[in-house]
Formats: C-alpha cells, structure tokens, sequence
C-alpha cells in the first residue's frame, strides 16, 4: 500500500513540473505616466481668463490693491453713512438727477457714432426727465418704458476703430484700458460744461462729491468678496469682455 502512495506522488509530482515547464512567463506591465496638460483637462470651448492683455500687470495689481483699501477705510464708510442719514426718495432722486446727465453724454456719444435710434431714445428721456421730471430728479422717462441706451467716448472710439490698447486699472475708479481711459477725458469735460451752465462753482464741487458716492452706492461690486482665488484675472476678463460687447451694440 506504501508503494502505491509513493508511486502517485512521484507521478504527481512529474505531472506538476511539466505543467510548470510549459507555462509561458507572466510579462511585466508597463504603465504609462499620467499627464495631466492643459489640453486634456480642460474642455476646448472652456473661457481663457488670463487672455487678456495686460503688460502692465505688477502696476494694475498694485493700483487695485490700493483702490480696495480706499475703498474699505474711505469710500464705503461714506457710502454707509451717506444710506443712513439721507432717506431713500432723496438719494433716488440725486441718482436720477446725474443720469439725466448721463443720457447727455450718450446724445453726444450717439450723435459722434451716427446712431438715429441711441439719439432719438437718449434726447426723448432728457426732454422728458428735464421737464416732466423736475430737472432729471424723477426718472419719468423709465416709468413710461423709455429705452436707456448708455454711450461714452470709450465706446465711440472704439465705433471709429480704435484699439482698447492695454489693460488699465485707474486709482479709485477701477477697471479700464487705454482706450477707455482717454476716453473720460472728453466725457468729463461734457459734464463739468453742462453742470457749468446750470450749477454754480461751489454747487459743481459739492455735485462731483454726490456723484461719486452715488455712483459706489449702486455699484454692487465689493473687493474681495467674489469667492474667487483669480478675482483679479476675473474682473479683468469681465470688465474687457463687457466692453468689447458694449462696442459691438
């Protein structure tokens, strides 16, 4: 009986080694490293936020820097007390009061663009708001469904051909370009001729005063606050691909 049992475990054993000789070897697996590339990650209709041009970049981020702090310790301070001691039917009328004179700079900006259908709106709202309106303080205009086109001298330029140029970020006002930049210059001198017709010099001074913070009182935009870790590269894309749009309107 022993003999026997020997004899099947050395056939046993003659039968697994020739399995194991005629087994081809396990081929080692080779796996490639993974690349992740901008090409691959990111879909091909996705937004380039950084495609803006900005050549003067360390400047701008030092000038928006400073225009958020301006804007923490100065300008919205005054804003706040500005919202707590004037009551709201006065700062309405005040804000409806400078963009009556804003619907001035964009009859001048259409008429520059030859635009009938910007002036004809534009002039009908002035006409309206400055006599029916108490001299722009009630936006009559606005209740009765009157469009609200709004056009600067950036914006003619740009209806002329003119390049935005580089980006610009200006100290307390913010976002801009060249193009935009020079552009202020002739819409400024516009409403400082208006207001010079109709407003006394030490009334102009204390109007510069109520625009300015009337104007940061309805522009929503806090720095800082958008939850972004780029919001520089985001207010810069926004801000460039706004007026490219504006233009092309």
């Amino acid at each position: 009986m022993k003999a026997i049992i020997l004899r099947s475990m050395a056939l046993a054993a003659v039968l697994l080694l020739a399995a194991c000789s005629t087994t081809e070897p396990v081929k080692e697996q080779v796996y490639p490293e993974p690349v992740f590339s901008a090409q691959r990650i990111i879909p091909a209709d996705a937004i380039d936020i950084t495609a803006v041009y900005d050549p003067w970049e360390p400047m701008n981020r030092r000038i928006y820097n400073f225009n958020y702090h301006f804007d923490q310790w100065v300008f919205l301070p005054v804003v706040r007390g500005w919202q707590a001691v004037v009551p709201r039917p006065a700062r309405v009328g005040v804000h409806n009061f400078f963009e009556n004179f804003r619907d001035v700079r964009t009859m001048v900006n259409a008429t520059l663009q030859a635009s009938p259908t910007k002036l004809l709106q534009s002039t009908g709202r002035v006409l309206v708001n400055s006599t029916i309106g108490l001299f722009g303080l009630i936006d009559v205009a606005s209740s009765m469904g009157m469009a609200k086109p709004d056009e600067d001298f950036g914006q003619t330029l740009g209806h002329w051909g003119v390049g935005k140029g580089p980006y610009l970020v200006l100290p307390l006002l913010g976002p801009s370009n060249v193009r935009d930049g020079v552009g202020l210059l002739p819409d400024s001198y516009l409403q400082n001729y208006i207001q010079g017709d109709l407003l006394a010099k030490p009334v102009r001074a204390t109007a510069f005063l109520f625009d300015s913070i009337d104007t940061r009182a309805n522009t929503s935009f806090r720095y800082y606050e958008t939850g972004s870790a780029f919001e520089y590269q985001t207010v810069r894309w926004l801000y460039s691909t706004k007026r490219e749009l504006d233009v092309e309107k």
